[in-house]
Parts: structure tokens; sequence; C-alpha cells
């Protein structure tokens, strides 16, 4: 047989030979370093035979797809590790994820001392130098084996395979575990690694089911990386908006008010503010919408007719129960249902057209606990949300102006290099989950992409992720652990105008059917305040500062002249307070720095005497003397034009 290699050569053999024997063939340091193959452009296990003519690329830990063989390694070790230290804890799934690897537990919480036991007897494992050795069993022997072990989860697994699968084992020493692979051939091939941290996990990701304890750990093939990749982890923990957000009291959560349900504390409510007040005049004064204010509830009817009671109920908050008699409301997961009966409310004509309504919006989505994180995912959030009810010979128009208008927003808030486009679409293959025909998705999914393509804007197709009733172009943010958000959606629908019975009247004085344009222009205000407090570390742009400046008079005896500088910063529009604490100034000014102020204005005799103040600023530290109305000009400017003003000097935190 020939066997093809990633540089062109070729390697012929009389007969079969297993993946890491070719690679062994080829040098022992390739056989040292070997993770896994990939045959004909599907990765295999080192111990999978090579049998007939074929491409083969030997994976080290320097390819993403060896990596996460010798991670996957690394989580087998760990579950060794656990079984050893914790007998009584039964093992539920370890795959590799892109950052690492982890593994969930039936057991108690791991404290970060029961981390470093582990870590500890995982070092023992590694040094042992056990062989991994993959085995298979046919089903019913397999579910039979993992009751003897008395590993409920792994038969739970077993038991959801085809009942003529053969089941595939990895065993180092007397540990066995259930996988598919692939695997290292040693546990000494791994060279440095760390546990991370550790979280509860819902078995299979559902909050029906138990809650598990999940270790997260890495792997790497060399010490340097893995320090590297350790010091990363500790800057971007410091760029966390869950974390920093609390810390600079931007907001809270309460055990008793709930999960998913953030208190916006007074700085991270006056930011949302600044937020809401931009977009709303945008979008009333510059872009042509009308504001509508709806019910935060409905009834059931209403879902009903748009379609939500039956594609999107799992996701609601009902109140009231259907088999009872009763009325039954729910709060509102969407604004869209509702603006439509305002649209409804009187006739249009085509002259009519476009109708733009825009609502900053309160909803309500029945999130899985395990799914929710600070402010990014949430079960009360207040969106930009807006709906244009247009012809269909405004489709283009109307969706270059919705997508302009979110592209400007992002551009304004500093973000918009963060952003990747998604072409949202139907999920072809279950055709009962949406409305319309084929031909209606092909269509309304062209016209979509042809946008996409004339703003000569990057973007990626997904199947499945589309709305029941139309697809969108999703705009994805990264958080800064790598997990992915929708920022901004603007999604076109040519179906539902049908069941709500909305037309306007022709030339021709004929009813017809308006397409429909769901949109945000900034996205939910919750998630954007995330994204801002990581993007910045706190250190947002002036015009978004709950607190812009701060004055700072050096001693009780220039309070009068401080107040009458507050006095002029408040009339002209700018967050200022004002430090009257009996404390020494270098105290008040690295007071200021933690608090991420962008200005702080110091007043004494001299600054008195001239009418001065003496300006220190985190952009180029002290600035030295201006007078008042020059630096409230300049702010004011930088306010106005909502400036990204760059920080020049080293933070003195």
């Amino acid at each position: 047989m020939k066997v093809v290699l990633k540089d062109g050569s070729v390697k012929e053999y009389a007969e079969a030979k297993s993946i890491y024997e070719i690679a062994l063939d080829i040098s022992e340091g390739l056989a040292r370093v070997a993770c896994a193959g990939e045959v004909d452009g599907e990765v295999a296990d080192l111990r999978t035979v090579i049998e007939k003519d074929c491409t083969l690329n030997i994976l080290t830990a320097a390819d993403a797809k060896g990596l996460a063989a010798y991670r996957h390694t690394a989580s087998h070790i760990l579950a060794e590790a656990v079984k050893r230290v914790f007998p009584e804890a039964k093992l539920a799934i370890g795959p590799s994820i892109d950052t690492g690897f982890y593994y969930d537990f039936d057991h108690a919480p791991f404290s970060r001392e029961d981390l470093d036991r582990l870590e500890a007897e995982m070092k023992k494992i590694i040094k042992e130098g056990k062989k991994l050795e993959k085995f298979t069993l046919p089903r019913e022997e397999a579910i039979h084996y993992m009751e003897e072990k008395g590993e409920p989860y792994k038969v739970e697994l077993i038991r959801d395979l085809p009942e003529d699968a053969v089941i595939s084992f990895y065993q180092q020493g007397d540990f066995v575990d259930l996988c598919a692979g692939p695997h290292l051939m040693n546990t000494k091939q791994i060279k440095a690694f760390k546990l991370i941290s550790s979280s509860g996990a819902y078995w299979r990701g559902s909050e029906k089911n138990k809650m598990l304890a999940r270790i997260y750990g890495t792997a790497f093939l060399k010490k340097e990386e893995l320090a590297a990749h350790l010091e990363y982890l500790e800057n971007i923990k410091k760029r966390d908006h869950n974390k920093l957000g609390r810390e600079m009291e931007l907001f809270t959560t309460v055990d008793v008010i709930g999960q998913g349900l953030p208190l916006l504390m007074p700085k991270g409510a006056k930011i949302i503010q600044k937020l809401q007040r931009w977009i709303e005049d945008e979008e009333d004064y510059n872009r042509g919408y009308m504001r509508t204010k709806t019910p935060f509830l409905a009834k059931s009817d209403l879902y009903k007719i748009s379609g939500h009671w039956d594609h999107y109920k799992e996701g609601m908050f009902v109140l009231g129960e259907e088999e009872k008699g009763k009325e039954v409301l729910a709060l509102r997961p969407m604004t869209c249902p509702f603006q439509y009966y305002i649209y409804k409310a009187s006739q249009k004509s085509y002259r009519d057209l476009p109708c733009r309504y825009s609502e900053t919006s309160t909803l309500f989505r029945n999130e899985d606990s395990g799914e929710m994180h600070g402010l990014t995912r949430v079960r009360q959030f207040t969106i930009s949300e807006g709906h244009l009810i247009i012809r269909p010979d405004q489709v283009e128009e109307e969706l270059k102006g919705c997508l302009e208008l979110a592209l400007y927003c992002l551009k304004t808030l500093g973000i918009d290099q963060e952003v990747t486009y998604r072409l949202s679409k139907w999920d072809p293959e279950n055709k009962e989950k949406y409305l319309g025909d084929e031909e209606y998705w092909e269509k309304t999914q062209d016209i979509l992409r042809n946008i996409l393509l004339e703003n000569h804007l990057p973007f990626y197709e997904a199947d499945g992720e589309a709305a029941f009733y139309g697809p969108k172009v999703d705009f994805q943010m990264k958080n800064v652990y790598g997990k992915e958000d929708t920022a901004i959606t603007i999604q076109l629908d040519c179906a539902i105008a049908e069941q709500f019975d909305m037309y306007y009247i022709d030339p021709n004085g004929e009813k017809q059917r308006p397409y429909i344009i769901h949109r945000t222009s900034m996205g939910c205000y919750e998630r954007m305040l995330a994204s801002l407090i990581e993007k910045y570390e706190g250190n947002f742009p002036t015009w978004l500062c709950p607190e812009q400046v701060r004055v700072l008079p050096i001693s009780e005896k220039y309070h009068n002249y401080a107040e009458q500088v507050l006095e002029e910063l408040k009339k002209n529009g700018i967050d200022a307070t004002l430090d009257k604490r009996s404390e020494k100034i270098g105290f008040k000014i690295r007071e200021a720095r933690l608090d991420r102020l962008p200005y702080m204005l110091i007043v004494g005799q001299k600054e008195e005497e001239e009418g001065v103040v003496s300006v220190r600023s985190r952009f180029c530290g002290d600035e030295g003397q201006k007078p008042l109305a020059e630096f409230i000009e300049a702010v004011w400017k930088e306010i106005r034009t909502k400036e990204i003003r760059k920080i020049t000097v080293q933070d003195e935190k």
C-alpha cells in the first residue's frame, strides 16, 4: 500500500501498519511527539491500522487537532486522579475544549485545595508512564461492564447508542474509561498541565438533570506555553465583566431575587441611561423612527397568532394554566406582535411605507440556569428594538439602512473590530420548525446574503440559527473567555404579515402584504455594557463614564471655590462630583485613579486666585493649569463628539 505524507513524499508498505508504527518509521522523534493522525482528512487514533492507500498527516501538539488529543488524554488522567483521591465520585464526560479540557463528576463541589491534591496525583500518574490501550465491546457487554464498575452516567451514554454499536474504551493501568478517542500512547507524554477551576454543570446541559461538579484544566507540550497561557488567564480575569463590573459597583446579583436578574447600581444605570438616550435620539431624529411603548405581558392568544406559542413557549414565562380554564398570560419575549397592532390601528397606503417603529423594550426569556452569566445571559433584559413595515420594493434600501445604523453604533462605541458577521439560516432537515416553504427561505436568505456581499462584510453561514419566521444577520461578539454571543441582529420576515392580516393599499387600490424587518440598533443594553466593560477594562470613553470629572480641593479652605467649579461643570452638562473629605490630596488622587475617572481637577490657593484648575487625566497625566472655561469647552467637545481618547501615559494604579 502507498501512504502519501503531508510533504508529498510516499511511503510504501507490504503489510498493514498502525499510524504510530508509520510515525516511528519516519523518525523516532516524530513518534515521541505524535498525538493522532489524519487519514484522508479524518482524525484517527495512533493505534488505527492502515490497510490501504491513503494520505496521512501525523498530528502533534503543534496542530489544533493533535493538541485536542493531547488535552483529551490529560482529561483521562484527571479522571483517574479523581477516582484515586475520591473513590466515591462517579464519572460523567471529559472532552477537550479550545482552551484545554474539562471533566464532569457526580461529586460534591471541588475546592482549590482539592484541585491541588488532584494535580499532585496527576503528576504521579504521568510519572508512572502508563500505556493507554484501546479495546471494544458489544453494546450489551459494555453496559454490563460499566454497571459492574458502578458508573451510571457511562451506562446512560451507552444505552443511547444503537443496539448494534461497538463500544470503545481506553485503559491506563487499572483505570478504564468509555471513550471514542483519539489518545496519546502513554501518560508520560503529558509535559505541562494545570487545573484551572471548578464549577457546577448540569448533566447533559439540562437543568432538569442533576448538578455535577466540573473541573476545568489545560495542558501544553511545553512549560513555557503553559506559563504564558496562565499569565493570559490572569490578564483576562482583570477584564471579566462579571468580576470587574461588581468591583466597580456597576451591577450586582442577589440570590433571593433570582438568577439572571441583575441589579444595575447607580453607576451602571447611568451608563445604560446614556446609551439609551443616544440611541433613542439617533433613531427618532436622524433615522425616521416612531417611538412606541407596549405592555410587558399579553394573553396567550397573541403568541398563538404570532407562532411563538408553538415555536418558543419553552423559552417564555407563562402565567396561569390553560387546563384550568383561566386566562393565560405570558411575559413578552419580544415586542413585534404588539407593534403589529399599532400598525393595524389605522389603514395604511403604499405612501405610508416604510413605517419604522422603535421601542426601548424590556423582554423576558426563560434561560436555562446553566447558561446564565453576569450581564450577557439574563432572564430580563432591555434592547434597542425596532420593526420596519415595508413594501417589497423597499427591502434592499431599508436593510442597508438597518445595517448602516448598526455599524454606526459599533464604530461610535469603538467595538466595530471585535464583531464577526453570521448569516443565520433555517435548517432544511427540520422544516417543521419554521414558517414558509423552501422557496421562501432560499429567497429571503439570498436577499440578506447579497446585502452582506454588497457591503463587503466578511461573513459565515450557519444552518439552524434563523428565527422561525425568517433568516437574519447576526453580529457576533466574543467575551474575554472566547464565548460567543449575538450583539445585534437584523431579520427579514416575509411571512408573519399573513398571520396578523397586515396589509397596505397599493396604487391600484388593492390590498398587499407588507414585509417586515426585525432589528436592533445596538442590541441588548446589558450585554453591550458587559462588552464595553471588557473592551475598556472599565476605562470607558469620557461620554459614557458615570462620573466624568472629580473636583479635589487641597484642603477645606478651598471648598467654596471647589463648589463654584462643580456648579459650572454641572451647568454645562458634565457629570461631576466633589470630594470634600479631609484626606490628603495624594490619597484623593489615587482613589480617583482606582475609580477610573477620566479627569480630576485639583484646586488650591493658586487656582482660586487665578480662576483656573489644575487638570490631571488618565490620558496624559498632569496636564497643567487651565482656565475653567477652556477645560469645560474641551471636555464638552469630547463628550459631544463621543471621542475615544487614547491613554498615552502609564496608568499609575
